[in-house]
């Protein structure tokens, strides 16, 4: 029997709605991983309890521990400088996102050991160069939770990214 889901081995996968969904995920047969052993090794933090409940950025930003709320507000103000003014926050994937009309713009998180930009992966591999002292993937940015990211770096991101949206919309 090499069928993953009759053996019992699967892994929650989060959904934008939030809800989640078993997945095959093939297991060796001599292991023995409690689903909760796993949902804890999907990500190298684990997301704060923000996550799981929020239904908008203030709830979600209530929840997150100091200093990573103080970073955050941060960074969530900067952003705001920056943004169009038909721009709303939202929650999406369970995380504070800003949202355009033409689409999303950019998210933010926070951790239990770092807080998160998601930029998109085009803007990150535009300031590859500015985002080296940084620890970053395809389209996620690193950085401290107790040290906000640098101001006009994020306004230029951000600022990129509006760009990058507008000429799509054409």
């Amino acid at each position: 029997m090499n069928d993953p889901a009759a053996l019992g081995m699967t892994r929650q996968r989060e959904i934008a709605c939030g809800a989640a969904e078993a997945v095959p995920f093939p297991i060796a047969s001599h292991s023995r991983i409690s689903l909760a052993d796993m949902k804890k090794s999907t990500s190298r933090g684990r997301a704060s309890s923000a996550k799981a409940t929020s239904r908008t950025v203030e709830e979600y930003l209530a929840r997150v521990p100091e200093p990573a709320r103080s970073t955050l507000n941060k960074v969530r103000a900067t952003i705001d400088s920056v943004v169009p003014k038909e721009t709303s926050e939202v929650i999406s994937y369970g995380i504070p996102a800003f949202k355009t009309p033409n689409g999303m713009l950019i998210w933010y998180a926070a951790f239990s050991d770092h807080c998160s930009l998601f930029p998109t992966a085009s803007v990150i591999k535009a300031f590859k160069k500015e985002l080296k002292d940084y620890r970053v993937s395809k389209g996620t940015v690193h950085f401290p939770v107790d040290k906000p990211f640098p101001a006009a770096l994020l306004k230029k991101m951000v600022k990129a990214r509006l760009a990058e949206m507008q000429g799509k919309k054409r």
